[in-house]
């Protein structure tokens, strides 16, 4: 390992240097079947040959500006996402953290705005993940990325994900939004109850508060839907996006509805290198394979083969808890520890990654094949059978 980078990942003793499809090459020339997508950043594979093109037309031509001014890229970007959702406009950053910083100082201006300065509590919920700075590492219902960092920012309360009684018993006077993961992906993929999300809706409208979906990680068809959260016919207040918005190069997005998003007027709120040309042309590019390409409406049959291969394999392991998820957001439960399981897989030429100790967490390329999905199948149930 690099002695000079600090060393804030565990990481595994191997270092890619090519990427096409769903396959990685590390430097001694070994392939490799990616199932983790940059942890959910890949959704179209490694070096999509549209998003690509589109890289390095508009490197040779203008990589950065500021938002000082008017950025043509960024505004169509803005106009596609706010048409394949519930908003009305959008802020660009450069990750899910920043965003949903962005959704938090939304939440509590807007409740300010409306006469309302004493709601400033956000209620989110226990495992959940939104962030490493301080208020969203805060805001995440995990103890173990709290660690360490006292004092935290104050205004949050966790309740048990899937739980509306607990939610309900948590709005107070203070109480300004309430914050969810439509699926849970840093806990194991933890798909909630039917009914959930709607459940959520009539509480915040109830109480005046603001429904904020981060999806990050089940947005950009991850789930086999444009947006996880439109397997209902919910829509948020606020939504907060990132990951594979712009097919690996750092972007996020705070989208709102027009009656919250004026909150935000000039000088509240900002960032340096958000939305930037770069990273516009990724993302424009991305959507244009996403949604014209036909790489959306393929993801929800892919995810129905893949999980019925994990499940296939359930049956035939006994160390095997449960298989869930959604489209190609996926898990598998262990009776025992996931990491060595994760880490034999990789030795094999399989990457996927262990979360919160006993579950493996699949994240495909929504561009994968039928083969690909059954060459991981065979790889993982031979791991599981030479180990237990």
């Amino acid at each position: 390992m690099n002695g000079a980078v600090m060393s804030t990942y565990a990481r595994y003793p191997v270092a890619f240097e090519r990427g096409e499809g769903c396959r990685v090459w590390d430097s001694d020339g070994k392939e490799y079947l990616d199932f983790l997508s940059g942890i959910g950043v890949n959704n179209l594979g490694h070096c999509p040959p549209k998003v690509v093109e589109a890289i390095r037309q508009q490197a040779g031509s203008l990589i950065h500006t500021s938002n000082l001014y008017r950025i043509p890229g960024q505004e169509r970007l803005a106009e596609r996402l706010t048409e394949s959702c519930f908003a009305d406009q959008a802020f660009f950053c450069n990750s899910g953290a920043e965003a949903n910083e962005a959704a938090i100082k939304l939440v509590r201006k807007y409740q300010r705005d409306n006469g309302r300065p004493g709601r400033f509590e956000i209620i989110t919920t226990i495992n959940s993940f939104h962030g490493r700075t301080i208020t969203t590492l805060t805001a995440s219902g995990q103890e173990k990325v709290q660690r360490g960092f006292d004092p935290l920012a104050p205004g949050f309360r966790y309740v048990p994900f899937g739980d509306i009684e607990a939610v309900e018993k948590a709005v107070s006077s203070y109480t300004a939004a309430i914050l969810v993961e439509p699926i849970q992906g840093e806990a194991g993929v933890r798909v909630p109850p039917d009914g959930y999300l709607e459940a959520l809706r009539r509480i915040a409208d109830h109480h005046d508060l603001l429904l904020v979906f981060d999806e990050v990680q089940t947005g950009m068809g991850r789930t086999g839907r444009m947006w996880g959260h439109q397997w209902t016919k919910v829509a948020p207040d606020v939504m907060t996006i990132a990951k594979a918005i712009a097919s690996g190069l750092p972007m996020g997005a705070c989208l709102a509805s027009a009656r919250v998003a004026k909150t935000l007027s000039p000088g509240t709120h900002g960032s340096t290198f958000g939305g930037n040309p770069l990273c516009c042309a990724a993302a424009n590019a991305t959507l244009d394979m996403l949604l014209d390409d036909g790489v959306l409406e393929g993801a929800e049959e892919k995810g129905k083969r893949f999980e019925a291969g994990l499940r296939d394999i359930m049956e035939r392991h006994k160390l095997v808890k449960e298989v869930r998820g959604r489209g190609l957001m996926l898990a598998m439960v262990l009776n025992a520890p996931a990491e060595e399981v994760a880490a034999i897989s990789l030795s094999r030429g399989l990457l996927l990654n262990c979360t919160m100790g006993t579950i493996l967490r699949f994240l495909p390329p929504l561009i994968v094949s039928d083969e690909e999905i059954e060459r991981a199948l065979t790889i993982l149930d031979g791991v599981l059978t030479d180990l237990f």
